[in-house]
């Protein structure tokens, strides 16, 4: 697997005419790809930038736009597949993080050392922990991820770091 994976995934999003009837306003295969690190790339699907969402009219493609790990304040839809032996990163992310194994499996490493299996059609409700993934196996594992900013961690008394 190379630091890039190829657009693969089709994404329809839908939207309102003119009038406020339902209509298809993108129908393609998922442009933005990006590699965080060896082994393992990012498919954006859509992204949000306030809670609750505003439907704009004229609203432009959110999934075709630079951004971190999560938006403050707002919400990040993803695909990561995490190639076979990729590199570990521990990381935190404030935000609830609701995730679905698409295909494959991998290990979700916590920061006690201790690690979850994780398979196709698992589920994993990520709460502001630090945590790694890391894929010992031979095939690709796809995740797809829903990131829906948090309020920071210390305000609610949990030490960071």
């Amino acid at each position: 697997m190379t630091d890039q994976i190829a657009p693969k995934f089709r994404r329809v999003v839908t939207g309102h005419d003119t009038n406020g009837k339902a209509k298809v306003i993108i129908d393609d295969l998922i442009p933005n790809v990006s590699s965080g690190r060896p082994g393992q790339g990012a498919h954006v699907i859509w992204t949000t930038n306030e809670l609750p969402v505003e439907f704009a009219s004229d609203e432009v493609d959110k999934g075709a736009r630079d951004i971190g790990t999560t938006i403050d304040g707002g919400t990040v839809f993803r695909i990561v597949e995490y190639g076979p032996g990729v590199s570990p990163r521990n990381h935190r992310t404030e935000s609830i993080d609701y995730a679905v194994v698409i295909s494959g499996e991998i290990n979700m490493g916590l920061d006690d050392g201790a690690q979850v299996h994780l398979k196709a059609v698992d589920v994993l409700v990520q709460r502001g922990t630090i945590h790694n993934w890391e894929n010992p196996g031979a095939e690709p594992c796809v995740i797809a991820f829903t990131l829906i900013s948090s309020k920071p961690l210390e305000e609610v008394g949990w030490a960071v770091g």
